[in-house]
């Protein structure tokens, strides 16, 4: 009595914990399906889900359409030119600014008083509260603008516009004289980081102009964007009405992307583990029915039980991955069917 009670109690347990094993690996297959789904689902409000390129990385095939993550200084290729100031200078982006000397109203509690200033806009005198002896000019002889790089490139990637128009920080152009065409030499010295019509620099008069350039520094960045060819643009379709990023540095995506959950890691090796565990765990089953230790009827029963429960979570989701689970559950079933058939 105590050896049949003895081998039912050793019956039980390993039933037990051939259970506890399967529905592990089943549950482990769940939570990390269940993951990648969550992270690509959010991932697409931005446009997908982004495949790490890394630092000054070259185009490769099957990468059209996808979004990306590159990291790099951009190098000008095209540098852009203002043409009426004849200044090329070695950035993505430049903007000229330009400032007159104009009277500007100020307002201090019930009290109203007139200075002179650079403001980059026309002031309308006739609307301030005391216009006599304060007119201004009535035009700008000269406006700012901005002028785009003609063509950018980080690592074998060229960017878009919108992407170069990103491209994050200014600083201040110092600007060359001697380069001034000749219709504006007589018209403007360089004071400071200036160009200016003052006769006096330091004391500058009413309707004096001064013209400025600010350039987007060429640094480190990191930038999220689709792939178009060889090309890195903005994703037209992303629900986040952006569908880029680029930030200063080495940033990583989540930083980019905080509202993105953390990803599953090593996907690949849970899949495998997740199955190990639902085949030790069938096979833990099957060893309590009759000394029937078939490995290779474990594998199918433990490859069937993770291979349904995966297709049924990736319906609606990602194809290729899909399919995968799809073929794991089919050749599950017939190495299933092949060995309850030699065991009758």
């Amino acid at each position: 009595m105590d050896l049949r009670k003895g081998i039912s109690m050793r019956g039980l347990a390993l039933n037990m914990t051939g259970a506890l094993l399967v529905l592990a690996g089943v549950g482990l297959v769940a939570m990390t399906s269940r993951g990648l789904l969550n992270y690509r689902a959010a991932a697409t409000r931005h446009g997908g889900e982004v495949m790490n390129l890394g630092i000054d990385a070259q185009p490769q095939a099957g990468q059209h359409g996808y979004m990306v993550r590159l990291v790099g200084t951009p190098t000008v290729v095209e540098a852009p030119h203002d043409p009426e100031f004849n200044l090329r200078v070695n950035t993505p982006v430049l903007v000229r600014h330009v400032e007159m000397f104009q009277w500007r109203e100020v307002r201090i509690g019930d009290g109203v008083h007139y200075e002179l200033d650079w403001v980059d806009r026309l002031l309308d005198a006739s609307r301030f509260k005391e216009p006599a002896g304060h007119a201004n000019p009535t035009s700008f002889p000269i406006g700012g603008k901005q002028f785009d790089a003609g063509l950018v490139q980080m690592g074998g990637f060229k960017l878009g516009p919108v992407l170069v128009q990103a491209l994050p920080g200014s600083q201040r152009v110092t600007p060359d004289p001697k380069s001034l065409p000749e219709n504006l030499v007589a018209s403007f010295s360089r004071h400071q980081d200036y160009l200016v019509t003052s006769a006096s620099p330091g004391d500058p008069r009413l309707g004096d102009v001064r013209v400025s350039w600010d350039e987007v520094p060429l640094q480190q960045v990191t930038v999220v964007g689709r792939l178009d060819g060889d090309q890195l643009v903005a994703a037209t379709d992303a629900a986040d009405g952006k569908g880029y990023d680029v930030q200063v540095g080495d940033v990583p995506v989540l930083d980019m992307f905080p509202d993105l959950p953390v990803p599953p890691e090593s996907v690949m090796s849970e899949r495998l583990l997740a199955v190990l565990l639902a085949v030790l765990g069938a096979f833990l089953l099957l060893s309590t029915q009759r000394n029937q230790r078939d490995v290779l009827l474990a594998l199918g029963l433990g490859g069937l039980a993770v291979g349904i429960v995966a297709s049924v979570l990736w319906i609606g989701g990602d194809t290729r991955t899909l399919c995968g689970w799809l073929a794991v559950a089919l050749l599950s079933l017939l190495l299933t069917v092949w060995r309850l058939r030699r065991h009758r």
